[in-house]
């Protein structure tokens, strides 16, 4: 796969999630948040189990315990990126959800350079301001007063932020990403679903109301979504691979306006341009650099 394929791939996965935003609101209408997420999980973990399991047969080496330990860490994390901003989504608007969301296109950058010592070409850094500036007008250039469920999204930018960390480095050395992508899913659903057994009452007519919602949560949002992220994240960096899964929120601005009625003011065009021309640019900047030099 080429670094555009993979760009694009993350893409499409940003276009799924900015409908899930719209799945994991109006799903609340019918299932608590905990037993949204262990179910959509739960059918993630199905749909994407026997891919692992052929990917595993065909590979020439076995997890080291250290491998596996990852994998549960990221696991963990998605846990709570996931948590946080379903729980968030019960006092903010999925417009706002999904502009905080998009945060994790800073945080990605700066952890990279404060942590990881890692050096991302020069162009993330207006690329990703100008990133989270689209993201900002989408929603009018005003966040008006911060909710408690704008607070719990704040820290799933947080945690997506470390999760994407974790995955572009575990595909540099594990090439496994279904392996990968099962069984983080696994450990999220596993995870909810104690939450959701201590916590929260469920019947049958409540899963059966809210099936259209977890069904896309478990097999585009989850399933398919998060294995393209996996699997475009093996070939472009963490910090380009986070400037375009945050046009999720683009996607999801347009779709709540659409199925939710939420207002995209005319201001917000001007943050989907910024937003083309991020992606844009973290696309041909790089390539433009490679071309001059091999030319020199």
């Amino acid at each position: 796969m080429t670094r555009i394929q993979a760009n694009l791939a993350l893409l499409l996965a940003a276009a799924i999630w900015g409908g899930g935003f719209v799945a994991q609101s109006t799903a609340m209408n019918h299932v608590e948040a905990n037993w949204f997420n262990a179910l959509r999980f739960g059918l993630a973990t199905l749909a994407v189990l026997p891919f692992a399991w052929m990917e595993s047969r065909k590979a020439t080496k076995k997890l080291s315990r250290g491998d596996i330990a990852n994998f549960v860490i990221v696991g963990v994390f998605l846990f709570l990126a996931q948590t946080a901003q379903q729980f968030g989504l019960k006092t903010t608007t999925v417009t706002n959800a999904s502009f905080l969301t998009g945060l994790y296109v800073i945080i990605v950058p700066v952890v990279s350079v404060l942590f990881l010592k890692y050096r991302p070409h020069w162009v993330i850094w207006p690329a990703s301001l100008a990133s989270v500036t689209g993201i900002f007008l989408l929603n009018g250039a005003s966040l008006q007063s911060i909710s408690p469920g704008d607070s719990l999204t704040i820290l799933c930018a947080g945690f997506f932020a470390i999760q994407i960390l974790m995955t572009g480095r575990i595909m540099q050395t594990v090439p496994r990403p279904l392996t990968l992508a099962a069984a983080q899913f696994a450990v999220t659903t596993l995870l909810c679903t104690g939450a959701a057994s201590a916590l929260e009452p469920i019947t049958m007519s409540d899963i059966a109301n809210g099936m259209p919602q977890i069904l896309y949560g478990g097999l585009l949002s989850s399933g398919l979504a998060f294995s393209l992220q996996i699997i475009g994240q093996r070939y472009t960096t963490s910090s380009q691979a986070a400037i375009f899964m945050s046009s999720e929120a683009l996607f999801g601005a347009m779709l709540g306006a659409y199925f939710l009625h939420e207002t995209l003011p005319p201001i917000g065009y001007m943050g989907c341009g910024l937003l083309f021309l991020a992606m844009l640019a973290v696309e041909v900047v790089p390539e433009w650099h490679k071309t001059s030099r091999s030319m020199a």
